[in-house]
């Protein structure tokens, strides 16, 4: 029988199965010296059979190029540019803090083409990939597909030109299709799409508030840009999981979406999504059930968008708990024997571990009770699964013994602030009192994800282990008036990243104080409307309640009247709007738990580097990744640093990775974590790194973007290699895989 979830495509499986074998022996012998795609390889892998860069020669290496992306242009303060690059053919396509797309000669980082997409007004839109496809039947025809606020776009590989029969003029409307009107929806994909046959299959970002945009996953023709499938992540009448939720949010609820990327099965012709929580993230009051499919990895047909199986790691999200990077798709050794597996890492700082045919778990995940919520209207899932093996790669729990005490007045602060939190608990709904949420909103595991090595059964990740301290807050508004409205929906839609107080969250969010001194109420409106930097539009809201807020953030700010061109004018309330006082249950902000000069409230290590063996499910190894350099001067050892942007691993016995906010990048030995080599990039690194050859010399390349964490905003790529003579000789005598 047909789900009425998904349109079919037109071809069929023959004539899919028949492209899919040629692109398959297209792609083996270039997957080898390239990387072709985001991760590496479909699988996301993150690992490179390169072995000239090894153990033995890795201390000769040197900077081989450099290309500053950005050529002299003004940079933002901040930066979403994550780019893990392809490299195709002996071509790097990378992007820059601008949105731009180039081309350049991997070997020697000669800029080929670059073309600006030239959107205005894109709002929030992570960097992080590129999407590649080659026709099988004709290879001169070669595509680049990527986002750019609202955005799907498609480039000829080969000169950077938009294709013109690919949508509209090169581009689709993710807004469109969704069941909402586009013009109210805020959406972006800031991981790639990835491409089967000659489908893209996308997921995307949207709003973590009240009307947010379902996070339906969707897969387009290649070369018309026509929707050939479509997954509901918030099920609809009639499909599984309806159950789940209220019976007509599938008309109002957002979220359930896949932000962090997806990895592919070729052979099996299975797509492996893993989703974010619900919208909104923090206010489960309107979605009572477990919420499938939020939060749950899901196995698609690549072809259709059937669902094979799925496996639902939190129920009822009220965490903002997110399944937060692509999986890992590996063969691993269990029980003596092979076995084709899915690895889910997490912001919990746990692994799921799943048969990568049926979603059972390798090892046993335990249904455990959780505490029930204290918010009226609130009811959080009663039972909650909790992860056996393999072992945490962060702490689970934080106690007083848990604080840091890298001075005695760090000591004394964070102590102050601890004994004004509830006890620590699994899996806790937040509640009136301050609640400590760790690891925290960042993780854990973030969107860089982790590295396999078939040679060693090891799977590396690395981790953020700082804290945050939140809480829900009662507030009592008047609905029937502007300001009620304007201060309601400021403390619903803004002051979780804002601050109730407009100071902001260093370094993620800014604060508004101040704010009618450097803008207009106008420039304000399209910014709300739109996004700007990591904030996404707020279309979706009425036009009195964006008014309202508006005029409650100028007059909480200090302003003054603005000039009679500039005002936005009040717009009345609803006819038959009455004057009535409402308690609102509104999530209090991102707090970070630190101490006073801003460094996590937990004891040290703060960011770290793990080796986790998936034949015992037990940790190899466990290394501290990054150092505050002030600390350092001060005699404290070093304590890592939040990180952002996976590793690779290589058949040589290297683990390389930067990601870390005192801007290096390092190569540790992949068997116990030792530090073979370290270099300091202009601008750190949150991004993946790339590892490839070109005439039998190998490169590791990476992207100096910045721009989080409070470290300046970068453009560079910087690629590393053996001097030449080294590499010629090591080209011939390459060793043999390590295990």
């Amino acid at each position: 029988m047909r789900n009425p979830r998904h349109h079919r495509p037109a071809c069929s499986r023959a004539t899919a199965a028949l492209v899919l074998l040629v692109l398959c022996a297209h792609a083996v012998g270039q997957d080898y010296i390239g990387w072709r795609h985001y991760g590496g390889d479909p699988y996301n892998s993150q690992y490179s059979q390169l072995q000239q860069i090894n153990r033995d020669s890795v201390a000769q290496l040197t900077l081989a190029w450099s290309y500053s992306s950005a050529q002299g242009a003004t940079l933002p303060a901040s930066s979403e540019l994550q780019m893990n690059p392809l490299i195709v053919d002996d071509v790097l396509y990378g992007r820059n803090p601008l949105y731009n797309v180039f081309a350049l000669d991997a070997a020697t980082g000669t800029p080929l083409w670059t073309y600006d997409p030239q959107l205005d007004h894109v709002g929030l839109s992570n960097m992080r990939g590129l999407s590649y496809w080659q026709d099988a039947t004709a290879p001169s025809q070669r595509r680049l597909f990527f986002t750019t606020g609202h955005w799907l776009l498609s480039l000829d590989a080969s000169t950077g030109k938009p294709d013109r029969h690919f949508g509209e003029n090169g581009r689709v409307d993710l807004r469109e299709g969704l069941g909402r009107d586009p013009q109210t929806i805020s959406i972006n994909a800031p991981s790639p799409g990835v491409v089967f046959g000659d489908l893209i299959i996308m997921g995307s970002a949207v709003t973590e508030t009240a009307g947010a945009a379902p996070g339906d996953i969707r897969a387009y023709d290649v070369r018309s840009g026509k929707l050939r499938w479509t997954f509901h992540t918030i099920p609809r009448p009639g499909e599984l999981g309806h159950d789940s939720w209220p019976p007509h949010a599938w008309k109002t609820a957002g979220g359930a979406n896949a932000w962090a990327g997806m990895s592919l099965d070729e052979a099996r012709g299975v797509v492996y999504v893993p989703t974010g929580s619900p919208a909104p993230d923090f206010d489960g009051s309107g979605r009572h059930g477990a919420n499938l499919f939020g939060n749950s990895i899901i196995a698609l047909d690549a072809l259709t968008g059937e669902r094979r199986w799925h496996f639902q790691a939190v129920r009822h999200d009220i965490w903002d708990r997110d399944l937060s990077s692509a999986p890992t798709l590996a063969t691993i050794t269990h029980q003596g024997k092979p076995r084709d597996v899915v690895i889910q890492a997490s912001k919990q700082g746990v692994l799921y571990v799943l048969d990568r045919d049926t979603g059972e778990p390798v090892w046993p995940i335990e249904e455990v009770a959780v505490p029930a919520s204290t918010i009226p209207g609130e009811q959080a899932y009663p039972t909650q699964p909790r992860v056996t093996l393999p072992e945490p790669f962060t702490r689970q729990t934080f106690h007083a013994e848990d604080l840091s005490r890298i001075t005695p007045a760090t000591y004394a602060y964070v102590k102050a602030q601890f004994e004004q939190a509830r006890d620590f608990a699994y899996m806790q709904p937040l509640g009136l009192e301050k609640t400590i949420l760790f690891p925290g909103f960042y993780g854990g595991a973030n969107w860089g994800g982790g590295a396999w090595d078939p040679e060693t059964n090891l799977y590396y990740i690395n981790a953020i282990e700082a804290p945050h301290i939140v809480h829900i807050e009662a507030v009592e508004v008047d609905r029937g008036t502007p300001s009620g409205v304007g201060e309601l929906v400021f403390r619903k839609q803004c002051s979780g990243c804002h601050g109730l107080d407009l100071q902001g969250f260093y370094p993620y969010a800014p604060a508004l104080v101040g704010l009618s001194e450097r803008s207009s109420k106008r420039t304000a409106m399209r910014t709300v409307l739109a996004g700007k930097g990591r904030m996404m539009g707020f279309a979706h809201l009425p036009r009195h309640e964006l008014d309202a807020v508006i005029d409650y953030v100028f007059a909480r700010s200090g302003a003054a009247d603005s000039t009679a061109d500039e005002q936005v004018k009040d717009t009345p309330l609803p006819t038959g709007a009455e004057a009535s006082r409402e308690t609102a249950y509104i999530f209090a902000g991102y707090n970070d738990f630190v101490d006073q000069r801003f460094y996590p409230a937990v004891a040290p290590p703060w960011g770290t580097l793990n080796a986790i063996d998936l034949g015992s499910g037990k940790r190899r190894w466990q290394i501290t990744l990054g150092e505050y350099e002030q600390l350092t001067r001060e005699g404290i050892a070093p304590t890592g640093t939040r990180n952002y942007g996976g590793p690779v691993v290589t058949a040589g016995g290297l683990l390389i990775i930067a990601a870390t906010s005192d801007e290096k990048l390092r190569i540790f030995d992949k068997l116990n974590g030792q530090l073979l080599w370290e270099y300091r990039l202009p601008a750190a690194g949150y991004s993946t790194p790339a590892t490839y050859s070109v005439n039998g010399r190998q490169y590791i390349v990476i992207t100096c973007s910045g721009g989080k964490l409070g470290t300046p905003t970068g453009d560079q790529y910087l690629a590393f290699a053996l001097p030449e003579a080294s590499s010629a000789t090591a080209a011939g005598t390459s060793a043999a895989p390590l295990n």
